[in-house]
Formats: C-alpha cells, structure tokens, sequence
C-alpha cells in the first residue's frame, strides 16, 4: 500500500512563496526525486501517484484553504483506502526555530489550523506529522500576518537546504519508519542550516 504524504498549504499563487506553504515546498522537493504520474484532482486535493527510493507513494495538496485541509483528509483515506495511523502530514510551526524539525506522531495541532480541521475530521490526532520550524514572528508583529508573509532574504538563502532535509526526513519515514527517522532528524545535524543564525523579520 502506498504511503499517503499531506502537504499542508494555500491555493493561488499570492500564497506560494509564504512560510505557511512549507509543506507543499517540500512536496515539491520530493517529486524532483521520485518519478511521479501526472497531478490529477481527487476531491477537494491534487494528488501525484510515484515511488520515493523505490517506495510507492502519494503526494497530496489539499486545494481548500488551510483551515480546511481536513475535507480532503477524509475524502483521501476513504478513497485511497489508507488508516489516518499511516498518513504522514507535512506542515509549518511557529513554535520551532527555523529551519529546526519535528517527527512525531499524535499530540496537538498546536495552533496549526491545517492540522486541527484534519484532527477534527478525521475524529483522532493519530497521524505522522513532519514539523518545519518557520520561528515566531517578531516582536509586534501578528501571527497571522508573520505565516502569510513571504521569507526573508537571509531565510530564503537558507531554505533550500532546509527544505531537502525536511524531505529526507519524509523519505526516511517512509523508506525505515518513523522510530529511525525521529532518531535521526529530531536532533539537528552537525553543521548545516538548522545550526545557521537567521536574522529575525525586521533586522
């Protein structure tokens, strides 16, 4: 059975660039990897059928806006016959410095609107999540505002990197299974872009 992978977004294209669209970035990376079938549309999702490191898989982007990813959640384990135990879930979060990130299964939606429609509809916080630090807004600056702005100069240099190892991250999960990958990608790497000193919005 193929691993369904849920990259967490907005539609249209003023929102394509914005830290709130990490997961289909790293999406995005991943079928630069893999060898993918043609996007077609699947309910309220675009989805791309394909193997990562000889693994089938199926990348998805719910076509709602974020707080309502959880309509193509549910019409995606129902069609594609998938438990939500076995869904892995890409998305951004402000309580992670940049560029740092997080494996885990279950827990809160911790103020991701993405994550609580999915926990919401699929009744149940038991999925794989893949956190991609975004960090906290700077001082003064709202939230909201902070996940639908653009990244900086300094983020943006730093971001490919980032966003490869965020993809990694996925592979692994789907190529050895979450224990290993947790192991190895919830501690930040020796050298790299999580070790980088990004300038906070503003400086």
């Amino acid at each position: 059975m193929a691993t369904v992978i849920i990259g967490l977004g907005n539609p249209g294209g003023e929102y394509a660039h914005t830290r709130h669209n990490c997961g289909w970035m790293v999406l995005d990376v991943l079928e630069g990897r893999g060898r993918f079938a043609r996007a077609r549309r699947e309910g309220p999702a675009k989805v791309r059928a394909g193997t990562v490191d000889g693994f089938d898989v199926v990348l998805a982007r719910p076509t709602t806006y974020m707080n309502l990813s959880g309509r193509a959640g549910v019409h995606l384990v129902r069609v594609l016959g998938v438990p939500t135990s076995d869904v892995v879930v890409v998305h951004d979060d402000v309580d992670l410095p940049f560029g740092r990130l997080r494996l885990r299964r279950g827990g809160s939606a911790g103020g991701n609107r993405g994550v609580r429609s999915l926990i919401e509809s699929w009744q149940t916080p038991d999925f794989i999540r893949v956190r991609v630090g975004i960090g906290r807004p700077a001082a003064g600056e709202d939230t909201v505002d902070h996940v639908l702005d653009a990244f900086t100069l300094a983020e943006r240099q730093a971001l490919p990197a980032i966003l490869g190892r965020a993809a990694d991250a996925v592979a692994a999960i789907v190529r050895e299974g979450l224990e290993r990958a947790m192991n190895e990608y919830n501690r930040p790497p020796p050298a790299g872009p999580e070790g980088a000193e990004v300038p906070a919005p503003g400086d």
